[in-house]
């Protein structure tokens, strides 16, 4: 079930999906931002396990993209620009020489269009030509729903009137056991033996490493915390885990979080090649529906090669 909860007059709404098991998701037109996601922990209790804030509202002020819709091109695009059919064109930078997550308002920060379709909630927005320094219109749909075997399902399409670049994630901070004081406990799964090789700004550089048994390596599962702190030289310079995974999509899970304190597992299925895995290296104690510090909360990103 999907319904409008309400809207404000500064155009922005909430809505609500539940399904029948009573599990409930939040959704807000600003930034097309997940606001609260709740399964039930082994108790029976439901648990808000995503980071943000009590209202749409508090998204509008500076935080670091707390589970919104990233475009046109997510992740890092080195030297904010690239070329296209021979023309090179030029982003905004925001990450040091570098452009980040769509660039200085990207659609995390556009209000976007609600429509309940059914048990579904799409969310529209039109990207106009050289919006953020990109060519050519794109018209975007994401549509959320939540099915009785308690997925969150997220489903992404874009059509443009011309060539240009989009490559669309969900910036969902996750803390499994609700309480956002460390994700140091978690124990994550992600299927993959490479990740992109990076240089010191984290931009890839095109080319893929082996991480087999290495600190990168979770095809074994193990804590977050259990190597995050290793004297390696690319967990220093990301302050941790902020790596793209190269997926192994067999059609399993391409990655899993699991809390020993409340009971919830959760899985990750894409048809994305990639995934970067970020272990909230940068949150610093902002304020909102808890106080979120250092590591507390972690994101798995869908998404295709960054920076290609």
């Amino acid at each position: 079930m999907s319904v409008k909860l309400y809207s404000s007059k500064n155009g922005i709404e909430l809505y609500e999906l539940k399904n029948a098991n009573g599990m409930v998701a939040t959704v807000t037109n600003y930034g097309a931002r997940i606001v609260t996601l709740k399964p039930f922990d082994k108790n029976g209790n439901a648990v808000d396990v995503l980071a943000g804030f009590d209202t749409p509202e508090g998204f509008m002020g500076d935080n670091p993209y707390f589970n919104a819709v990233i475009g046109r091109v997510c992740n890092r695009i080195g030297g904010a620009k690239f070329d296209l059919n021979g023309k090179e064109y030029n982003l905004f930078k925001n990450d040091g020489n570098n452009h980040l997550h769509g660039g200085k308002e990207g659609f995390d920060r556009k209000i976007w269009k609600g429509e309940i379709d059914g048990e579904k909630l799409a969310m529209r927005y039109t990207s106009n030509d050289m919006e953020e320094g990109y060519p050519s219109a794109l018209d975007v749909c994401v549509t959320y729903s939540l099915d009785d075997e308690n997925g969150f399902n997220i489903e992404y399409t874009a059509f443009t009137d011309g060539d240009t670049l989009c490559s669309l994630t969900n910036h969902a901070y996750f803390n499994l056991d609700g309480d956002f004081v460390t994700n140091h406990n978690h124990e994550v799964y992600i299927n993959s033996h490479l990740v992109s090789d990076i240089d010191e700004e984290l931009i890839p550089s095109g080319k893929n490493v082996d991480i087999k048994d290495t600190v990168y390596d979770f095809k074994k599962p193990k804590k977050i915390g259990k190597d995050i702190a290793a004297d390696d030289k690319y967990l220093k310079i990301g302050g941790g885990y902020d790596f793209n995974y190269v997926l192994d999509n067999d059609g399993l899970a391409v990655a899993s979080a699991y809390s020993d304190k409340t009971g919830i597992f959760m899985e990750v299925f894409t048809d994305r090649p990639c995934m970067q895995f970020y272990s909230g290296n940068f949150l610093d104690g902002i304020k909102g529906k808890k106080t979120y510090g250092h590591q507390s909360a972690f994101c798995m990103e869908t998404q295709g090669y960054p920076n290609a």
